[in-house]
């Protein structure tokens, strides 16, 4: 399913998906909180949280600290995403306008909370060098089981090259998804494919794929498509990086596969 917003999010705080109502099956709390630069949100909920700063200046204030966080370009700079376990009160103070995206998960764990900074992203480039590199995308892992057993959230960042795939071969998993775009220039548009149904996706656009569905993503030639991909891991299994690929598509997976060009 996809999820449109065709307006600019009102400030505060804009809810997609929640833990219990709107798209519940996603089995996790997903919104998006917009602020000005002489604005704050505050947050005290009992649940684990991460707050990713899409774009803008922001002051983070949380127990005994406070730590202001820029980020120009989602694009071109690597992720600020504070996590924090439940009933730790954070205020977010805008110092200009900013949206950032919030996910949030059931989880009794006490741990320290933690500021993910620009400098300890991993990023990682797939599909390089494989199918005339018609999936090669930038993959950034900010909180999973490696990085944090403790979590019961997984999230990161994909950055679709233009005219490129991801989430490629399509591959499912138990566990539910949900995916949220940006695209530059902000008219771009891509498709999102959840199972049989492929939908148009555009900028603000959030997908949610539900359980054990196939999910490949594309963009349109011209356009480089963002999306903030959030996973919860769930009573029936914990995600650990494991995919089950479609049994027709697996040959893909083989580095020397050899496909058709003009030139071959």
């Amino acid at each position: 399913m996809v999820i449109k917003q065709s307006e600019p999010y009102k400030y505060g705080y804009n809810p997609i998906t929640e833990l219990e109502g709107y798209h519940a099956d996603m089995q996790m709390d997903v919104g998006i909180i917009k602020i000005s630069g002489d604005d704050n949100y505050s947050n005290s909920e009992a649940k684990e949280r991460a707050i990713l700063l899409i774009e803008g200046e922001v002051t983070f204030k949380w127990e005994s600290n406070e730590v202001t966080v820029v980020r120009n370009s989602c694009f071109d700079e690597n992720p600020v995403c504070l996590h924090l376990p439940k009933d730790v009160k954070v205020t977010i103070e805008g110092r200009r306008e900013s949206e950032l995206c919030y996910q949030a998960v059931y989880n009794d764990k006490v741990f320290e909370s933690k500021l993910f900074t620009q400098e300890m992203g991993v990023s990682d480039v797939f599909g390089k060098d494989t199918l005339g590199n018609t999936s090669i995308r930038t993959v950034r892992t900010v909180i999973d089981d490696d990085i944090a057993p403790y979590s019961n959230l997984v999230i990161g960042e994909v950055i679709n090259h233009p005219g490129k795939w991801s989430s490629y071969p399509p591959h499912h998993h138990v566990q539910p998804e949900v995916y949220h775009y940006r695209f530059l220039p902000e008219q771009g548009f891509g498709v999102s494919i959840v199972g049989d149904e492929a939908q148009k996706i555009e900028n603000r656009s959030t997908t949610c794929v539900t359980s054990s569905l196939v999910h490949p993503q594309c963009s349109a030639p011209g356009y480089a498509m963002y999306y903030i991909w959030m996973i919860p891991h769930i009573k029936e299994k914990r995600w650990l990086k494991d995919r089950t690929f479609e049994t027709q598509h697996e040959w893909l997976l083989d580095p020397d596969a050899k496909i058709w060009s003009i030139n071959s």
